[in-house]
């Protein structure tokens, strides 16, 4: 859960975009909450970008990018530090491909951050294809920041939003969402839908077949004892639980338009192993109307 594996950093990965800009100054807020070093890093990849063919670069072509790759995170660095003042920032600019960059540094990391498209990305545009490899692959928790249609922050008040299925992946969601919602003096609104079809008549009949069944009452006891296990241990965060015949991604990005932050697993209970991200997690990295996190499993294992 939040802090397991030390008070390593907070990362957030940046390319001069306004996505990315707006990722630093969530990231610098959340790193200011427990006190934590704030890392920002722009990986340019120089090498893949412009070395992989035979005709050669000029020297004052790479001496240029070199010179606005430092200008991006120093300027980052800058924006976290007004953001947040007397937060511990580094600024790195390294020549490696974004995605093996990022995880590289999500071993040690208590979050990645990244911004929801990058740079040349349009408004309202599908997640980049950083944000959604690194959510894939990371081994720490990754915020995807999204701030939903009209606004031009994410929001800062509402419940933190968990998805649940009772799996151990979900467990570990389950308290990293407890953690976020106690530091911002936040509800937590747990949900758990349990009919992931795409069919309407098949959802309404499920509604009517399972609704008071032995099966609903099994998920449901099941449910309310790992919310219960957890209220036990953040006794002042106030928990609305729903329990819902529905598909989860519908509920959550339902959700995600009144929440300061949705958290869920890569992938449910339904997912193949070795599955990077399930279709419900996938949704909102593109579509919720606020940041989300994605908790991967631990490190060396799989739910």
């Amino acid at each position: 859960m939040a802090g397991e594996d030390g008070r390593g950093p907070v990362v957030v990965g940046v390319d001069g975009s306004d996505a990315s800009r707006m990722a630093v100054r969530w990231a610098a807020r959340r790193a200011a909450r427990q006190a934590l070093e704030l890392q920002v890093v722009y990986a340019y990849g120089l090498v893949a970008r412009y070395f992989a063919t035979e005709a050669p670069v000029p020297p004052s072509v790479i001496e240029t990018l070199l010179n606005e790759a430092q200008t991006i995170v120093d300027t980052a660095a800058d924006e976290a530090a007004a953001v947040a003042p007397g937060l511990t920032v580094s600024a790195q600019a390294v020549d490696e491909p974004p995605v093996p960059a990022l995880t590289h540094r999500s071993r040690d990391a208590v979050l990645v951050v990244l911004g929801a498209s990058g740079l040349g990305g349009f408004t309202g545009m599908l997640a980049g294809s950083t944000a959604v490899a690194v959510a894939a692959h990371a081994h720490s928790p990754v915020v995807v920041v999204r701030c939903g249609s009209g606004r031009t922050e994410p929001p800062s008040t509402g419940p933190v939003v968990v998805g649940m299925d009772c799996s151990s992946l979900s467990e570990r969601a389950v308290g990293w969402a407890f953690e976020e919602a106690q530091q911002r003096g936040a509800p937590l609104v747990a949900v758990h839908a349990w009919a992931d079809v795409e069919d309407e008549s098949v959802l309404r009949r499920a509604r009517l077949f399972f609704t008071n069944s032995p099966e609903e009452e099994d998920v449901r006891a099941r449910f309310d004892a790992q919310l219960s296990a957890w209220q036990a241990k953040y006794p002042d965060v106030e928990v609305e639980r729903v329990l819902v015949r529905d598909r989860p991604r519908r509920q959550l990005l339902d959700r995600s338009e009144r929440a300061q932050l949705v958290v869920v697993g890569s992938r449910g209970r339904g997912g193949f192993t070795g599955l990077l991200l399930g279709s419900t997690s996938q949704a909102l990295i593109h579509h919720a109307g606020c940041p989300v996190m994605v908790v991967r499993p631990p490190k060396g294992g799989e739910d």
